[in-house]
C-alpha cells in the first residue's frame, strides 16, 4: 500500500464529518458502482502501452461528483487536489489526481456512446427506490475576463 500524503492523513485525523463527507458515503452505500460502470468498461481504455489508464471506477465516481456538485471539468480537478472527501471517494490520493483533459476524456467518452443519460437515468432510478432524486443542472464556471465597455448607450458612447 502507499503511503499517505500529509493532505491524506490530515483528512483522517479530524473528527468531525462535514456534509460533503456524509454525502458521498451515503451515494458510495446507495449506488451499484460496479453495475453502474459495466455499460463503460466495453468502451473504456485497456491500454497496454503508454501511461496505465485511471481506474474506470475512479473515474465514474469523479464523473458522478461532477454531476452531484455542478463542476466543470477545470473545477472537478481543483476540488480533487483541495478536498480530501472528495479524493477518497473517488479511490485516488493526491499523486493521482487526474487532470482536467482527462476528466474531459471520460466525459466525452460517455457521450460519444450515449451513456452519459442513461448513467444519469439510472443512478436516478437507484436513488428513486430510496425514495430519493437527482436533477440535473447547467454546469457553469464563473471566469472574469477584460472587455471593454459598452457603447449600448443611449448617446453611442462609451460607458464610464
Amino acid at each position: 500500500m502507499k503511503q499517505l500524503s500529509f493532505s491524506d492523513a490530515e483528512g483522517q485525523a479530524k473528527r468531525k464529518q462535514t456534509r460533503r463527507e456524509i454525502f458521498l458515503s451515503q451515494m458510495n452505500e446507495l449506488l451499484p458502482w460496479k453495475e453502474l460502470g459495466k455499460p463503460i468498461a466495453r468502451y473504456y481504455s485497456k491500454s497496454l502501452r503508454g501511461r496505465k489508464p485511471y481506474p474506470l471506477s475512479s473515474m465514474l465516481r469523479i464523473h458522478c461528483m461532477q454531476l452531484f456538485y455542478n463542476l466543470s471539468d477545470p473545477a472537478m480537478e481543483d476540488s480533487l487536489y483541495e478536498i480530501e472527501s472528495m479524493r477518497r471517494f473517488a479511490g485516488i490520493t493526491i499523486d493521482t489526481v487526474p487532470d482536467e483533459t482527462t476528466i474531459l476524456n471520460f466525459r466525452h467518452l460517455l457521450e460519444e456512446h450515449n451513456l452519459g443519460e442513461k448513467l444519469f437515468n439510472k443512478i436516478n432510478r437507484y436513488l428513486e427506490m430510496k425514495g430519493l432524486s437527482f436533477k440535473e443542472g447547467t454546469i457553469m464556471d464563473a471566469s472574469i475576463i477584460a472587455a471593454p465597455t459598452s457603447t449600448k448607450n443611449k448617446d453611442g458612447k462609451r460607458d464610464p
